[in-house]
């Protein structure tokens, strides 16, 4: 199985008693049970396509044809840049639509916050800790990628391509034996098309819809990775959108983040105070003029998105391929807009791990669409989840769990906990090394370099992670258990690790 699912045990600490989990150390498989959940998700997706082809009612259906699948992946677009999680300014009525009328999430996670180990571990379906992948490392093992979903898929008949940021590196010939077309993309924002200058959004829209239309016969799947909304972070605007979204959010003001609060940021250790979280900070948030520009342009950025995604729907239509094209969305990592005066990413905080994610199968009746699931999905269930789709053996290596367990309604049994790291080397006083854990009602927090400080919250009465528990004896054996599962975790992910 992926992350462990715990058991259920009882910690009693002074005059406080608490739910603990007693983690299972991250068995890879249970295997009956996952033998039987398999063979269930398989029927319900095989009964869905039934249902809705009208097979029932008389008419003819080819129960082999296989969906076609499209994968959009943001870069930086946090859980709440989106209209449909409730924020009230920003512009995104097709993403809305996605989740509107397919399967939203409302409780996603990446299992590392960076863009080169998350994507690492979106095409192999492991934590970072046993990929071993992010910026500085070398390539990714050629082992892991020979059980990527492209490779996967490719082998088993689809129709592969991607566009985009590709955001990891890979050995010789690899990329070839992940697709059939690749189109990867690269700054500036803004390039110059037959006279024109079009932005790069655009520029990967259009080919995805020129993928589309080359490999309407299917089945195929594309992986859709943008950079946007990403900073340019060596330019002074840092936010570049298309034209013709210039005019949005002009009247809006948005507001200021709670924690944006030089008083909660001076309370912080100091090791705290130094990091590239601070530094960015500096480039787009320490004024109340510099905010407003700041956010607007990112919010502008995806909406900017927001309409290319619009457009390749409307292809589809007009291919005639919406009806069997599943169409999954989601973030690479979350991002810290001014919250505790920080910026980026990295840390194991709501903001820079929660992301938006949502699963559009048209496939579906109509009844079983349109559900917000509050469990907790992660990075690593989208890989298991392609591969379930196209009808594609998982490997029993994968962390993650197929979301078609979510086909119908919530499934019987799914984690109640996740296990969260940053791992990137050679930066320690700007980027840490940290890991931590969430469950449904507390997170803990640790640092590699600095194990004098831990940080523990119930993020369920305290959104904004301000009260520190860790250093009230009432939680002194919690968090000596949370310390105990970390290590326990993280020598799982380890042990996985195949040798360089």
């Amino acid at each position: 199985m992926s992350t462990c699912l715990p058991q259920a045990g009882t910690l009693i600490s002074n005059s406080l008693q608490v739910s603990i989990i007693v983690p299972c150390i991250m068995q890879v498989r249970i295997g009956r049970k996952r033998k039987r959940d398999k063979i269930m998700r398989r029927l319900t997706i095989i009964l869905t396509a039934i249902v809705y082809t009208g097979l029932l009612l008389g008419c003819k259906y080819n129960d082999d044809k296989k969906p076609n699948i499209i994968f959009i992946l943001t870069d930086d677009q946090r859980w709440d840049a989106l209209g449909y999680a409730g924020n009230t300014i920003i512009q995104t009525p097709n993403m809305d639509k996605l989740a509107s009328e397919g399967l939203y999430f409302e409780n996603a996670f990446v299992t590392t916050p960076i863009c080169a180990a998350s994507r690492a571990s979106l095409f192999t379906g492991l934590y970072e800790r046993t990929h071993n992948y992010t910026f500085g490392k070398p390539k990714l093992n050629n082992q892991y990628m020979y059980e990527s979903y492209p490779y996967l898929l490719k082998k088993a008949g689809y129709q592969t391509g991607f566009v985009g940021k590709f955001g990891v590196k890979v050995n010789e010939g690899i990329e070839d034996s992940l697709f059939n077309t690749s189109v990867k993309t690269s700054y500036p924002y803004f390039k110059e098309v037959d006279g024109k200058q079009v932005h790069m959004a655009d520029i990967n829209g259009n080919h995805a819809i020129d993928f589309i239309k080359s490999n309407k016969e299917g089945p195929f799947c594309l992986s859709l990775s943008f950079w946007s909304p990403h900073a340019n972070d060596g330019a002074e605007e840092q936010y570049f959108w298309a034209e013709y979204v210039d005019s949005l959010y002009a009247a809006d003001e948005i507001p200021l983040p709670e924690t944006a609060d030089s008083a909660f940021f001076e309370a912080l250790p100091e090791f705290l105070k130094t990091t590239m979280n601070r530094k960015r900070w500096y480039w787009r948030y320490d004024s109340w003029e510099k905010r407003q520009k700041m956010v607007k342009g990112y919010y502008k950025m995806i909406s900017t998105v927001d309409s290319v995604v619009g457009r390749i729907q409307t292809a589809l239509k007009e291919e005639g391929l919406a009806e069997n094209t599943v169409i999954i969305f989601m973030g690479d990592n979350g991002y810290f807009l001014g919250e505790r005066e920080y910026a980026g990413k990295w840390l194991m905080h709501e903001q820079p791990i929660r992301v938006p994610m949502m699963i559009y199968d048209p496939r579906q009746p109509e009844s079983e669409r349109g559900k917000t699931f509050e469990e907790m999905v992660l990075n690593v269930d989208i890989t298991p989840t392609i591969l379930e789709l196209a009808g594609v053996d998982i490997p029993e290596s994968y962390h993650g769990e197929s979301l078609t367990a979510f086909y119908g309604e919530s499934p019987n049994e799914w984690r109640t906990s996740v296990f969260l790291e940053h791992r990137l080397e050679g930066r320690p006083k700007l980027l840490l090394k940290t890991d931590g854990y969430r469950d449904d009602t507390f997170k803990f927090i640790r640092y590699d370099e600095h194990p004098e400080f831990i940080e523990l919250y119930n993020h369920k009465e305290d959104v904004n992670e301000t009260n520190n528990l860790a250093y009230d004896s009432k939680y002194a054996e919690m968090v000596v258990h949370y310390k105990y599962v970390c290590d326990s975790i993280a020598g799982k992910l380890m042990a996985d690790r195949v040798s360089q």
